[in-house]
C-alpha cells in the first residue's frame, strides 16, 4: 500500500522537495512567503548572503514546485505554492498513522503485561510467606 499523496510524488519530485526543504535558508524563505508574496530583494533582506545566492535558493525552491515566480515590470514576485507542501504533508502523514498504530499496539501489549504482573504479585507474596 502506498501512502496517500504518493501518487502525485514521483521519486524525483520527492527527492527535489526534501532537498529543497533540507536547507534552513530555504525553509525561512518559505516561512516568509507563507505571509504573502515578496520580491527577491525583500526575501534577501534578513540574510547575510548576496542576492545571487538568494536567487539560487529560489531556483531550487521553484524546481521543487514549492514557489512560483512571475514578472511585474521590473519586480519578480515570488509566491508560495502550498499544494506541493500539502502533498508532502499527506505523504508524511501516512507514516505518522503507521507509527501511531504501532505505538497503540505497544501500549496494549504493555498494559497486558502489567495486568499479568499484578495478578501474579499476590501469588508470589503468599508463596514467600509460606517459605518462611
Amino acid at each position: 500500500m502506498q501512502p496517500k499523496g504518493y501518487e502525485q510524488l514521483t521519486p524525483a519530485r520527492l527527492d527535489a522537495t526534501f532537498a529543497a526543504l533540507a536547507d534552513p535558508t530555504r525553509r525561512a524563505i518559505l516561512a516568509r512567503l507563507a505571509s504573502g508574496e515578496a520580491s527577491v530583494t525583500e526575501l534577501a533582506e534578513p540574510f547575510a548572503i548576496s542576492q545571487p545566492a538568494i536567487s539560487k535558493h529560489l531556483k531550487v525552491l521553484e524546481r521543487a514546485g514549492l514557489i512560483s515566480r512571475s514578472r511585474d515590470a521590473q519586480r519578480r514576485p515570488c509566491r508560495l505554492q502550498a499544494e506541493r507542501l500539502k502533498s508532502i504533508a499527506e505523504w508524511v502523514g501516512a507514516y505518522r498513522q503507521f507509527w501511531e498504530a504501532s505505538f497503540n499496539r505497544l501500549d496494549d501489549y504493555l498494559e497486558e503485561l502489567q495486568t499479568k504482573e499484578k495478578s501474579r504479585a499476590p501469588k508470589q507474596a503468599r508463596n514467600h510467606r509460606r517459605a518462611r
